[in-house]
């Protein structure tokens, strides 16, 4: 896809952009309600379009529930709509003088102001459209806080295994245990016929993501995905480990609501962080004392590696095999596999592959979305 063609596509409408901008912020952790993203539209409809620092005060007024909202409601809009010289501060006292003097006075003026921030917002969107298809090691820090964002904003849809037991159900196969009991009652009448069927349950997910030095561009963007998951998921249904030349539970970490939070207690957590890669080593340990116990069994295991590896391949290799046989579906997670030239000839891959059901790549905010969707539908 050409950038022309990416922005032809996104051209949204200012309403679009602007709930789009409060949706980005709730998913942030900031309280937006609907009836706040109402207010928000009225107020920015009343101080005009065409005053970016209007929308911003228009914005913190509606948007923001206490003062712990305002640090990120400033991340969030610098983020969305763009770092242009003279946007207002959050500590800055001159705002409502500001605002007031550059209010549109005639309907011309407010129809061409309007316009112009139409044009400027919907080229916001254009680069959010082109930064969903950006390598996660190319962005600057205003491009990651944007990405950050829009990881909060995706929604993880975990796998469903069917359940072992049997429950009544409207329809479905006929429970003759039940039905007969119930002719019984009724002295061998005809009675109402039961039916039940195989119920749905939460298949377990097991996240291996590999911090080693090769992966540092991309673990904090990995990190983040894997809480989105955590959080998604049944209770219990997620585990997380982190692979390098230890290994490291980080699930408790990741269970943290805020995700920032969650990032410092697994930083902390971990202590081979951007080290070496002995991933064969560290997946026979989770093996033999978890896998093998049965996390990993029936399970859906997502490894998120590039799979440079400087220990024995052969022993990868031996490793993964153990890990195939014991998960319902094992997902190799690669940010190298969505570049342009990439083959997977490096030893750690070529002895992992034959034992993996899939293999994606892992480099952008769209390779996430097809994580998310090969998980979901595993």
């Amino acid at each position: 896809m050409t950038p022309g063609q990416v922005d032809t596509a996104v051209r949204n409408s200012p309403e679009e952009i602007l709930l789009g901008f409060a949706r980005a912020l709730r998913s942030a952790g900031v309280g937006v309600t609907q009836d706040r993203s109402t207010s928000f539209l009225a107020a920015t409809a009343l101080v005009g379009l065409g005053d970016v620092d209007a929308v911003y005060v228009a914005g913190q007024a509606t948007l923001c529930c206490s003062p712990d909202d305002l640090d990120r409601y400033d991340q969030i809009f610098f983020a969305w709509f763009g770092g242009r010289e003279g946007l207002p501060r959050r500590t800055s006292r001159e705002h409502p003088a500001h605002v007031s003097s550059s209010l549109p006075l005639t309907d011309d003026v407010l129809e061409a102001g309007a316009d112009e921030s139409s044009e400027q917002m919907t080229a916001t969107a254009s680069d959010t459209e082109l930064l969903r298809h950006r390598d996660v090691a190319s962005l600057g820090p205003r491009e990651k806080a944007l990405l950050d964002a829009m990881i909060r904003a995706l929604a993880p849809r975990p796998p469903y295994r069917r359940a072992t037991r049997r429950s009544s159900w409207r329809r479905g196969e006929v429970d003759l245990r039940l039905t007969l009991r119930s002719s019984l009652r009724n002295m061998g009448e005809p009675a109402r016929i039961t039916h039940r069927r195989r119920g749905v349950r939460p298949r377990r997910v097991v996240l291996l993501v590999d911090v080693s030095a090769s992966m540092s561009p991309y673990a904090d963007a990995l990190l983040r995905l894997c809480h989105l998951m955590a959080r998604a998921g049944a209770p219990n249904a997620v585990e997380a480990f982190t692979v390098g030349t230890r290994l490291t539970r980080i699930t408790d970490a990741l269970r943290t609501a805020d995700p920032e939070r969650a990032l410092v207690r697994a930083g902390q957590e971990v202590p081979d962080w951007s080290g070496g890669t002995r991933l064969g080593e560290t997946l026979g340990v989770f093996l033999d004392r978890w896998g093998a116990r049965g996390m990993a069994r029936g399970a859906v295991v997502v490894v998120f590696s590039d799979g440079w590896e400087r220990g024995d391949a052969a022993d990868l290799g031996q490793q993964m095999q153990r890990l195939s046989r014991l998960a319902h579906r094992v997902v190799w997670v690669n940010p190298h596999r969505g570049k342009e030239g990439y083959q997977p000839v490096q030893t750690g891959i070529v002895a992992v592959l034959p034992h993996c059901d899939d293999f994606v790549a892992g480099h952008s905010l769209q390779s996430f979305e097809k994580v998310l969707e090969v998980v979901g539908n595993a």
